[in-house]
């Protein structure tokens, strides 16, 4: 069973950035399809980007900004988040799926990191 631990969060005026680090223990992160979500307080949890193989997804409203990234060698996946905006607000999760499926369901995935806490302000 593979164990995520991300880091990387914050407080951060519009328009800055952060990178969002999720470390993984237990198995190899090249084999899985691994997700970032993100839920802010009273809404739904939301698709952000995923990865498989060299293939990267992204929801509409982070494409441009956003870009997550792999490395194999650090067992470790990124996402690294440009030009900031208040609604980006919410706790980021990151995700490993084993079995395949849809990137953008979180039923796909299969393990959960704890989270960690991006907050933008104007």
């Amino acid at each position: 069973q593979v164990q995520l631990v991300e880091s990387g969060g914050g407080l951060v005026q519009a328009g800055g950035s952060l990178r969002l680090s999720c470390a993984a223990a237990g198995r190899i992160i090249s084999r899985y399809t691994m997700g970032w979500f993100r839920q802010a307080p009273g809404k739904e949890r939301q698709f952000v980007a995923a990865i498989i193989g060299l293939s990267t997804y992204y929801a509409d409203s982070v494409k441009g900004r956003f870009t997550m990234s792999r490395d194999n060698a650090k067992n470790t996946v990124y996402l690294q988040m440009n030009s900031l905006k208040p609604e980006d607000t919410a706790v980021y999760y990151c995700a490993a799926g084993a079995a395949g499926g849809p990137v953008l369901r979180g039923s796909t995935y299969d393990v959960w990191g704890q989270g960690t806490q991006v907050t933008v302000s104007f």
